[in-house]
Parts: structure tokens; C-alpha cells; sequence
């Protein structure tokens, strides 16, 4: 099972950083793999496929990152995941991982009563095919995977308005109240999240057998 590290409010660029080193011990054997769970104030991040401009005209502070995808938004009510794994005793894979990672996301949001789901050659978490409710985009330095998820519990959804989230129109984005009624809090959230990414399906992948 990872460890888990609950960094509660914390500022994008000063996780990142610390992400980092993160990243660095994982590579060196110093700590297990690890999901990071944590909110930012708001913060507009842009992956490496960039954007269309309109995020640094939003007005909201814009971080470029290494990444995959292209911009989306962090806020408070918003539960974002690190996950620092090692992918090289699992085939390497990183198309299986990030698929682990909307699968793990989707068994989360089931017990309050919201049907996630993939949409091909849409990455995230779908509600109805068309409400995205969760962002995925990873990076990874030496086989070992950061960056991670993005999942709309109560988070404000009005910032999301000031530009093009991963490339699609505003209406797109969603989240566990919206879709819910209701107010859904990221302490009511963590634990499904938590347990979730323990059962990911990632066993190691086993030795060839000798010749």
C-alpha cells in the first residue's frame, strides 16, 4: 500500500517544488511510492501542450508546468492528488497507469451517488459523457510519475469561465455538488480517494522466465 502525505492547503508553486523532491527520493529508493493529497488557492497551471492564450489574460496567477494536457484550474474545494510511483517494476506503462487513475477516481465518486466514466480520447473523469468532474495529467522523470488528478468536489467552478479548461468550453466542468445538489466536503472525499488508489490494479510486473 503507498504511503500517503496530506499537505492541506498549500501554495502551487511550493508543492511543486516539494513534489520534486519528492520525485528525487523516490528515484533513489528513500521513500515508497506515495500519493500526495492537497488544495491550492486558486491557480491556473498549463501543461505542455500550453493553450490558446486566454489563461494568462484570465487575470488568475498562471503556472506553466511539465505536464501533460494543457490549462486548468486549482482551488480550494478541489482535491488534487500527487501520485509518486514507480513505474518501473510495472512494464513502464504509462497509458496503463493514467487509466488506473481515472478508474480509481471513478470507484471514489461512486459512493455519493455520481457515475464516472472515460470518454476515448478524452482523459479525465466524465459524468454523462459530457461533464468533466475530474483532470488527469501526469509527468515522469526516471520512470517515476507526478503530477496527477484533479477532482472537482465543491470548488468553484465560476474561474473555470476565464478560459478554455483543457481545451474545451466552460460548461464542460463540473463537480461532486453540482452533480450531487448538495455540498460534498474534501474531507468527506479523501478517504474514498485514499482507498481507491490502494487497490489500483499496479502489481509488478514479473521476471521473464529463463530461457
Amino acid at each position: 500500500m503507498p504511503a500517503v502525505v496530506d499537505w492541506g492547503l498549500r501554495d502551487y508553486r511550493d508543492a511543486l517544488a516539494a513534489m520534486h523532491v519528492l520525485v528525487t527520493d523516490r528515484r533513489a529508493g528513500r521513500i515508497p511510492d506515495t500519493l500526495v493529497l492537497v488544495e491550492h488557492p486558486p491557480v491556473v497551471t498549463v501543461g505542455v501542450e500550453g493553450d490558446d492564450g486566454a489563461a494568462a489574460a484570465s487575470g488568475l496567477t498562471v503556472v506553466s508546468v511539465e505536464r501533460g494536457g494543457r490549462a486548468t484550474y486549482h482551488g480550494p474545494g478541489q482535491l488534487v492528488g500527487y501520485p509518486i510511483v514507480d513505474l518501473t517494476p510495472r512494464g513502464r506503462d504509462v497509458r496503463a497507469f493514467v487509466t488506473g487513475l481515472e478508474a480509481a477516481l471513478v470507484q471514489a465518486i461512486r459512493p455519493f451517488g455520481v457515475e464516472g466514466g472515460h470518454v476515448p480520447g478524452r482523459r479525465g473523469v466524465w459524468v454523462g459523457g459530457t461533464r468533466k468532474v475530474a483532470s488527469i495529467g501526469v509527468a515522469v522523470e526516471g520512470w517515476v510519475t507526478y503530477h496527477g488528478f484533479a477532482l472537482n468536489v465543491d470548488v468553484d467552478l465560476a474561474p473555470f469561465a476565464k478560459f478554455h479548461p483543457c481545451g474545451f468550453d466552460t460548461p464542460v466542468m463540473t463537480s461532486l455538488a453540482q452533480e450531487t445538489g448538495h455540498p460534498v466536503t474534501v474531507s468527506e472525499v479523501k478517504p474514498h480517494v485514499i482507498r481507491a488508489f490502494a487497490a489500483l490494479d499496479l502489481p509488478p510486473v514479473a521476471a521473464p522466465a529463463s530461457a
